[in-house]
């Protein structure tokens, strides 16, 4: 069998392509199919599988589409309760397809209906598609599916599923077999997770924590401790992949589009897609900085943690030519739905953000209020100001009437992309006083 991995670096999301003889599977697909099509054209296959190892929060698959479009089966747990087509495979299940069979391991933790993929060729290779279950270094985080998906499960219940699963699930399996997640660094799935892309089973039972010999207490109490926040368009892609999304480029080529705008709606939210330096010389009212200059600016994540799911937004672009680019990259969360319109601004004054005095910051800290707006964890192992207030990020819009207003606001993160967000969050809603983003001069103060 031949195997091909592929990354959605922004999202640290790994998918699969097996092709055995003319014939190929998916694991896990993103939700634009192009990148499977191209491949299978190279290999004279056609798709006849889609295997799904839960149904995913953090992206919005794309299997529905591919069965519309191949004619492939989709594959997933019964215990879903998926509503689109599809054909149940749970634990002990096979599937041939040429020389490669495909096995499902139940394998509950990360969520209640996950199943873990074994793959075997008739050289005797084997292979795991471990989904969010095992990670390289780690395993999948158990609380994801407390207030979303068909199958309800408190973290306490799917910690201990999670302890079960890996004392015992893969114990049959031999130390070559070839471990491929469905996520790496970076991704919200899990916490420690190493930057390599896949692994063997010997490797994780020498060096994965999860392996080594604990009492159930001790790797619950493990595997709940500090993981990170929860986006909150997580359960709307539960819900999401549950029922199949809609066709990607259709959903994106029916966003609107508006050449240079100087005004939009008050009540609606405005998400700006431009570099932190022109926003603050000029920008529309109301707006939000959640900066997509690259694939190092994660604003999959950022806008589906500010902004709620089914919340109207308008979309601003620097350029026509970065339209297709960034909606590409909201539709695999599913928010292109959400989109007002997309917009370029007009060439004349709006507003601009207020300029901070590193100076005199720095000399007089106590003359203004510090929001720092990192994540809960990040601000345990040190902070940068003593008396600064800290607010997550994906928390401030909700939080705004926390923060006094008898002094100029600073707000900061660790390196400058979230502080970007929150100053222009706080100074949308806060017109008392002057609100500073420290921007990446915070790291004069580490």
């Amino acid at each position: 069998m031949k195997i091909k991995q592929f990354q959605d670096k922004p999202l640290a999301h790994y998918s699969y392509a097996i092709v055995s003889g003319s014939k190929m599977a998916l694991v896990d697909p993103s939700r634009d199919p192009k990148p499977y099509y191209k491949f299978a054209e190279e290999n004279n296959a056609q798709i006849v599988a889609v295997f799904e190892t839960h149904p995913h929060a953090d992206f919005v698959s794309g299997h529905l589409q591919l069965h519309k479009e191949t004619g492939a089966v989709i594959y997933i747990s019964k215990l879903v309760g998926a509503e689109y087509p599809h054909e149940t495979f749970d634990d002990g299940d096979t599937v041939s397809m040429a020389e490669v069979t495909f096995t499902a391991l139940h394998t509950p933790g990360h969520s209640p209906d996950g199943i873990t993929i074994i793959a075997n060729d008739k050289n005797s290779n084997s292979a795991m598609f471990s989904g969010d279950t095992l990670f390289i270094g780690d395993v999948g985080r158990p609380d994801l599916r407390e207030k979303a998906g068909n199958m309800q499960a408190k973290r306490e219940e799917l910690a201990k599923a999670m302890f079960h699963t890996i004392q015992n699930k893969f114990n049959h399996l031999p130390d070559e077999t070839i471990v491929y997640p469905a996520h790496g660094a970076g991704s919200l799935c899990g916490k420690n997770m190493s930057t390599d892309s896949s692994s063997t089973l010997g490797n994780e039972r020498k060096y994965n924590w999860a392996f080594k010999e604990q009492t159930e207490d001790k790797f619950v109490s493990h595997i709940t401790a500090d993981q990170p926040f929860i986006p909150s368009y997580f359960g709307f892609n539960v819900d999401v992949n549950k029922n199949g999304a809609s066709d990607f480029e259709n959903s994106i080529a029916a966003i609107p589009f508006i050449f240079k705008v100087y005004s939009l709606e008050k009540h609606k939210a405005v998400v700006d897609t431009r570099d932190q330096v022109d926003f603050k010389r000029n920008h529309l009212p109301n707006a939000v900085n959640i900066m997509a200059r690259n694939e190092d600016d994660k604003i999959e994540t950022w806008l589906g943690s500010i902004i709620a799911p089914k919340e109207p937004y308008y979309l601003v672009v620097e350029s026509i030519t970065r339209r297709q680019e960034i909606l590409e990259r909201i539709a695999k969360i599913g928010y292109e739905t959400q989109i007002e319109a997309v917009v370029t601004m007009a060439d004349i004054p709006l507003e601009d953000a207020a300029e901070l005095d590193l100076k005199n910051f720095k000399s007089n800290p106590d003359a203004y209020t510090i929001v720092d707006i990192r994540n809960k964890s990040e601000v345990q192992e040190g902070k940068y100001f003593e008396k600064a207030m800290n607010i997550p990020l994906n928390e401030l819009r909700q939080c705004i009437g926390d923060i006094p207003t008898d002094k100029p606001i600073v707000v900061h993160c660790a390196g400058g992309y979230r502080s970007a967000a929150g100053a222009s969050i706080i100074s949308k809603e806060i017109k008392e006083v002057k609100v500073f983003d420290l921007s990446d001069n915070v790291t004069n103060f580490k």
